[in-house]
């Protein structure tokens, strides 16, 4: 006997499987298409929506990328999206360290007594790759 006949379950047209990997490129398709990034920014500017601005922090570029930094900027996109649902203007502005000193602090400590014998080109030059490393 076939039991499942005598289940009362619910009829509804959703897949039972979301097939995520999938469908997300055509949905990120479609999403680039229409510019619904784009228009929700122009409807917020254009309206009395209340500014919600989430101020992140520079990109990690002095060390090795971790779980951590992924947690941080879903949780960040979380509120973000959370916010723009609850009727805010939220114009997502990243963060960005231009300055370079966390990466020549960690080269500097790397050098050690070696840092002396050399000149300014040299330690940028060593700067320079320990950012590309990442």
């Amino acid at each position: 006997m076939d039991y499942k006949a005598t289940l009362n379950l619910p009829k509804t047209d959703f897949p039972m499987k979301a097939n995520l990997p999938q469908r997300e490129p055509e949905m990120l398709a479609r999403w680039e298409q229409e510019r619904l990034y784009e228009r929700i920014q122009e409807q917020g500017k254009n309206s009395k929506r209340p500014l919600f601005v989430l101020h992140d922090g520079p990109p990690y570029a002095n060390g090795r990328i971790h779980i951590g930094h992924a947690l941080n900027k879903i949780l960040k996109d979380i509120i973000i999206k959370s916010k723009t649902m609850a009727g805010f203007h939220v114009p997502y502005v990243p963060g960005w360290d231009c300055h370079g000193l966390p990466i020549e602090h960690q080269v500097m400590k790397e050098l050690g007594d070696k840092k002396k014998d050399l000149d300014a080109p040299a330690i940028r030059k060593l700067c320079r790759d320990y950012a590309e490393k990442y």
